[in-house]
């Protein structure tokens, strides 16, 4: 008597066929958006069982992928913070959710353990200015990632990645993003606090920093102060050979202030520069970007914008804020920030006196350019 092997469920649905598939998409397509989020989510949690008990058919998997790629954009969103740290999903479907726009992208180039280096590399090679930033701020990346980002040489995605204190960075490769820092001021605060700066690449450091950060490096590190002296004399040489100390310090200040403008020009180009960026570079301690910044966003002039961080009320600030979309809920924060860097400044004795009535942008724009217009006029 014959022994009957009833079929093996897993090996019949290795392959689905083309037709069956594109009749599920199809069915999928005329749901409404609540049943295809309904469908995708069910069809997650299948995968993830059938993971639990062997391993998932590819059939599945195809239909997993499928699905979200015909998705809407809120859909896959939702998909995409539920997938972010898991280790079960597809690894094609979480490299998809990686180079997808980046309100989806960012939870899974954040925190999926399915991404490895070479994904992370090929995605800095063919992805936005803002997924290459979220990949430098990605916890622990491994040192070949960090040498390609700093091999890449953007500005605003170097400063990301001295931010990143759990990056893997070689050595050779952090004294690269120390001699960067000559030029690009974003990187110097973020260095002076990485746990990978040693005393020799602080002392190099030190050379370029303003007091701030001098006296930063100095509590951090016990540094003999004839090297310090000469580390700030052997700066003064290199600026401009026969330029004293002061002047120096002016040619550093300007240098800074043109990178600052070439990254706001890159990412204005980009179409990467938004309000939210001004945010995020104060929070990165560089108010020369958010000046630029601000400026380029609202089409004012730099020194209208440096004027109105100099004042005597923060009004013509708030006003400029509200020009380029940022929440007037937020000014609050963002004028604390700005006077950390700032020397307190724009004071404001009436501490209520920016909290102006609503305002549309426009009106916000013409009337900062209104109280911008006379630099040489009365306080406002």
């Amino acid at each position: 008597m014959s022994t009957v092997v009833p079929p093996n469920p897993t090996s019949a649905a290795q392959a689905v066929p083309l037709s069956g598939l594109n009749q599920l998409l199809d069915l999928a397509r005329k749901r409404s958006p609540d049943d295809q989020n309904r469908l995708l989510m069910g069809v997650a949690g299948l995968y993830e069982s059938a993971g639990a008990h062997g391993g998932a058919p590819e059939a599945l998997a195809d239909i997993f992928i499928a699905l979200t790629r015909s998705a809407e954009r809120e859909i896959r969103q939702v998909l995409a913070q539920r997938l972010a740290k898991v280790d079960w999903a597809p690894a094609a479907l979480v490299k998809m959710l990686a180079a997808d726009e980046i309100e989806i992208a960012r939870p899974v180039i954040a925190a999926s353990p399915l991404l490895l280096d070479d994904d992370l590399l090929q995605l800095l090679s063919e992805g936005s200015i803002d997924h290459q930033i979220q990949i430098a701020l990605r916890p622990n990346i491994g040192a070949a990632v960090a040498r390609a980002i700093i091999a890449g040489a953007d500005p605003a995605v170097m400063t990301a990645l001295a931010t990143n204190r759990s990056a893997r960075i070689e050595a050779p490769a952090f004294a690269q993003l120390v001699d960067q820092s000559r030029q690009l001021a974003a990187l110097r605060a973020p260095l002076t606090r990485h746990p990978s700066l040693d005393e020799d690449l602080a002392l190099r450091l030190y050379q370029w920093v303003g007091e701030a950060l001098r006296q930063a490096i100095s509590d951090r590190f016990t540094i003999d102060p004839a090297r310090l002296a000469d580390a700030v004399q052997a700066a003064a040489r290199t600026s401009a050979g026969q330029t004293t100390g002061q002047a120096a310090a002016v040619e550093w200040a300007l240098t800074a202030d043109e990178a600052d403008s070439r990254l706001v020009a890159k990412l204005h180009a980009a179409g990467q520069l938004r309000a939210a960026y001004l945010i995020r570079a104060l929070r990165e301690e560089n108010l020369g970007v958010f000046a630029h910044g601000l400026a380029t966003l609202g089409g004012f002039e730099v020194s209208q914008v440096r004027r109105a961080l100099d004042g005597d009320t923060a009004r013509p600030l708030f006003l400029a804020c509200i020009a380029v979309g940022l929440d007037r809920a937020a000014f609050p924060a963002l004028l604390t920030e700005i006077r950390k860097l700032n020397k307190g400044f724009p004071r404001d004795p009436d501490s209520s006196a920016w909290r102006l009535a609503e305002r549309s942008a426009d009106q916000a724009a013409y009337e900062f350019r209104l109280l911008m217009a006379n630099a040489d006029g009365p306080s406002v």
